[in-house]
């Protein structure tokens, strides 16, 4: 589904993002109320956001002070829209200087755990205990609400921890009650969504799923479509999806690109086409990619290499299928023609034998904002569906979870009924191995890297693990050597970094502390059973500040 669709048919509620570390988790928030939201930039243009038929707007919080000169401010306009508005920590604090309010630096910080007063339960904080605890970060603070407003909470350090103007729609926390550390934080979100702005919600799996499958049956018609089929959830449940919409006219191409992990390939043919019946094509371009590969360790190039050589692998693909389904549509008349009846009609209005005009991609929410597309955002890396396709695509792309978050994508995979394997599934990069190989990636260094990741995923699973680790890439630190000791003798081989990670979306990500003993058990298997390498290294950086992947 586009966003225009979805706005036209489930309410929304737009994310202004100031530059948060959490805009994300905001938007998911409201997702989990079941009301669809949409992150947008802060310099988009009052008019713009109006146009989007926003049910309510949240303004999200940012590194900036507002008093500052060049921070960013709230669009001209916005708190006189009537759209309901609620503003997270510094949007609590552009919402307050813009009508008039009072904010300054504090001598005292409040970062992490704090306890709040409740002073006016008011719209947001109604019903819920007169001093709880929630999630500060910050050093400015709103000493002074603008006329009119009340305010309903402090701290022993901020005086309008929380105010709000419901005769004016407007409301404003200088908490985080998107944190899960805030203990009444969804209810919060929940009376403002539901009590302040008359959300419907609508946004649910059924819903979804019904309207995407309408909307690729509209975009697709009666043409033939392809769709990169990698064994990872997002492009499977794209795949089933797509599948449930046009039926044969969908044929799903597995690229065996050499990047992938040990057994791979084969629990993708046999899994995923057991579960679903597609028509699945497989295309052997190992050497294709190693050749394209060679040379290069640039990690933005790599992205793009891979993504290009997809591209050019899957149109060959397409000419390839046109002539399968060419020499069927004329076996299938001349059987007509004979009088006879055999073999299954193609659905009214599909042609057959027409070219491949769309290449369905496992795009999901994340991979659009990473990539710097939709909300003005940095580009952090650039995904190969995403800003890694070739400026000469000649396929119409069909992105039918390009406004999901992961855990959607899971909970539509299930109603569509996807089996539990495949749904749950570790994340793993469109790019497979060859942006866990710190250097040049060779068939040698995926060789070594293969064995030293099968090793980790064995013994996270015989741990009972592998529903508590969002994602687990090991990285071959391929230009790097160590010295160690094996058998009193010296050793000069290549250090392996294990970055296991504990996530909700992969917007934010932290390090998993697994068992002493399963880090242990991972690292004596990879240095006596994989040769070259001699030292096993824990990755425990959060996200921010570094990337899940290392490339």
């Amino acid at each position: 589904m586009s966003l225009d669709q979805i706005e036209q048919s489930f309410d929304t509620v737009l994310v202004v993002d100031f530059g948060a570390q959490y805009a994300q988790l905001i938007a998911r928030r409201v997702r989990e109320c079941n009301v669809f939201s949409e992150i947008v930039p802060c310099t988009m243009p009052v008019d713009q956001m109006l146009a989007k038929r926003p049910k309510a707007i949240i303004l999200s919080g940012g590194p900036s002070s507002v008093y500052e000169a060049g921070a960013p401010a709230a669009p001209a306009g916005l708190f006189e829209t009537g759209v309901p508005t609620l503003g997270i920590c510094y949007g609590h604090q552009v919402m307050a200087q813009a009508l008039g309010g009072l904010v300054e630096n504090s001598d005292v910080a409040e970062y992490g755990r704090t306890a709040v007063n409740v002073i006016d339960g008011g719209v947001l904080l109604a019903g819920l205990p007169s001093l709880q605890a929630v999630w500060m970060s910050h050093r400015d603070h709103t000493s002074a609400a603008p006329d009119g407003f009340t305010i309903t909470a402090r701290t022993d350090v901020t005086p309008v921890a929380a105010m709000e103007h419901p005769e004016r729609g407007l409301y404003g926390v200088q908490f985080h009650p998107e944190v899960m550390h805030t203990e009444h934080g969804m209810a919060m979100l929940r009376h403002f969504l539901f009590d302040a702005a008359g959300c419907r919600p609508g946004w649910t799996m059924v819903n979804i799923a019904e309207e995407a499958i309408e909307t690729v049956r509209a975009q697709v018609g009666g043409k033939r479509a392809i769709c990169g089929l990698s064994g990872g959830v997002d492009s499977a449940v794209a795949a089933a999806l797509v599948q449930r919409a046009i039926g044969s006219q969908l044929t799903c191409v597995f690229v065996d690109h050499g990047l992938l992990r040990k057994g791979e390939a084969e629990q993708v043919e046999k899994d995923f086409v057991a579960a679903t019946g597609v028509d699945l094509h497989v295309v052997d371009a190992q050497e294709r990619f190693l050749t394209a590969l060679a040379g290069v360790v640039d990690p933005e190039e790599k992205r793009k290499i891979i993504g290009r050589e997809f591209i050019r692998v899957f149109e060959s693909a397409a000419r390839e299928i046109v002539d399968v389904h060419a020499a069927r549509s004329e076996a299938r008349d001349g059987v007509g023609a004979a009088g006879g009846s055999g073999g299954s009609s193609p659905q009214e209005g599909h042609d057959e034998s027409g070219e491949v005009e769309f290449l369905v991609q496992g795009t999901l929410y994340p991979d659009v904002v990473e990539s710097g597309g939709g909300t003005g955002a940095a580009n952090i890396k650039s995904h190969h569906n995403v800003g890694g396709l070739p400026e000469d695509l000649r396929f119409r792309l069909v992105e039918p979870l390009r406004t999901l978050f992961k855990d959607e994508v899971r909970a539509l995979g299930e109603q569509l009924g996807l089996p539990a394997e495949i749904v749950w599934r570790q994340p793993f990069p469109g790019p497979g191995l060859g942006i866990r190989i710190i250097g040049e990636v060779t068939r040698e260094r995926l060789d070594l890297l293969r064995e030293a990741d099968a090793i980790a995923r064995e013994e996270l699973t015989a741990a009972g693990l592998d529903r508590d680790i969002w994602q687990f890439p090991v990285v071959l630190l391929a230009d790097v050597r160590s010295v160690g000791v094996q058998g009193d003798s010296r050793t000069y081989g290549h250090p392996v970094v294990l970055r296991p990670v504990t996530s909700e979306d992969a917007m934010t990500a932290d390090w998993a502390r697994l068992p002493y003993d399963v880090l242990q058990r991972i690292s004596t298997r990879i240095t006596n059973e994989v040769r070259e390498i001699n030292r096993v290294v824990v990755d425990i950086t959060s996200k921010p500040p570094g990337t899940i992947e290392w490339e």
